[in-house]
C-alpha cells in the first residue's frame, strides 16, 4: 500500500508540471519542466512496527524537475520590436525582488517614459544599466543587439549564456540554481520574430493521458491493499 501511494505522489506531481508546460504552450520563452524519478530504499534502523516492515521496499518519487532548455519554434511576427536571442542565449532583466533573472521572451515593449521591457521587466543592456531611450523615439534593433533611437545608438541588449543547473524564478523567468553559471557572452538577435515555448500542446497532452493512467494504476493499487487487509481482518474475526 505504501509503495502505491508512493507511485500516485510522484505522477501527482508529474501531472503538475505537465499542466504547467500545456498552459504555457504559447507563452514566449517558455522552456519545458521536467520531472526526475528516482527510486529508494527507506532509511534503515527504523523502529519496529510499520516502518520496519517496509525495509524491503522499493519507493518511487519525484527528486527534482529540471529545466528542458531546447529551442522552441519560431514564430514570425514582422514586429521590429520582436526578438529572438542567438543560439540559447538569454535576455537579462530586473525581477521584481530588484535581482537579474534571464528569459528567452523576446516581445519587447517601450513604455511611455522610455524604457524598454520584456512582460513588464526592464530589460538590461551590455552598459549593466536598464536601457532608456527617449519617449517618443522610434525605436529599431540591430542583429548584433544594438538599440538605436532615432538612428542613434543608445545601447546593447545584453546576453547570456546559463549553464549548469538551470531553475525557474517566476513566468518565463530563469537563474542559475546551485552549481548553475550565469556567462555575458557576444550574440546576436533575430528581430522580427518571437520563440514559442519548447513543448507542443499534442505532446503535453499525450504525456498527461499517459500519467493520469498511471495514477489510477496506483491508486487502484492502494484500493485493492485496502480490500485484502479488509478481507484478512474479516477471517481473523472468524476464527
Amino acid at each position: 500500500m505504501y509503495v502505491g501511494m508512493a507511485a500516485a505522489a510522484a505522477r501527482s506531481d508529474q501531472l503538475d508540471s505537465i499542466a504547467d508546460n500545456l498552459a504555457n504552450a504559447e507563452t514566449p520563452g517558455y522552456k519545458a519542466s521536467r520531472p526526475a524519478f528516482q527510486s529508494f530504499l527507506p532509511p534503515r534502523g527504523v523502529a519496529p512496527g510499520a516502518g520496519a516492515a517496509l525495509q524491503d521496499k522499493i519507493f518511487a518519487g519525484v527528486v527534482a524537475t529540471g529545466t528542458d532548455l531546447s529551442q522552441g519554434p519560431i514564430r514570425t511576427t514582422d514586429n521590429p520590436l520582436d526578438i529572438v536571442p542567438e543560439g540559447q542565449l538569454f535576455l537579462s532583466v530586473t525581477s521584481i525582488t530588484g535581482q537579474p533573472a534571464y528569459t528567452r521572451n523576446g516581445k519587447l515593449n517601450i513604455t511611455p517614459e522610455g524604457a524598454m521591457v520584456a512582460d513588464g521587466r526592464p530589460v538590461m543592456g551590455t552598459s549593466n544599466l536598464p536601457i532608456v531611450v527617449p519617449p517618443g523615439a522610434d525605436v529599431t534593433i540591430s542583429q548584433t543587439g544594438v538599440v538605436s533611437a532615432d538612428g542613434v545608438a543608445v545601447d546593447r541588449i545584453a546576453l547570456f549564456d546559463l549553464g549548469g543547473n538551470v531553475v525557474r524564478v517566476g513566468p518565463q523567468l530563469y537563474a542559475a540554481g546551485p552549481g548553475g553559471t550565469v556567462t555575458p557572452t557576444e550574440g546576436g538577435v533575430s528581430t522580427g520574430q518571437l520563440e514559442m515555448g519548447n513543448v507542443t500542446p499534442l505532446e503535453s497532452t499525450v504525456q498527461m493521458i499517459n500519467a493520469q493512467r498511471q495514477y489510477e494504476t496506483a491508486t487502484q493499487a492502494i484500493q485493492t491493499y485496502r480490500r485484502l487487509d479488509d478481507k484478512a481482518i474479516e477471517v481473523g474475526r472468524i476464527r
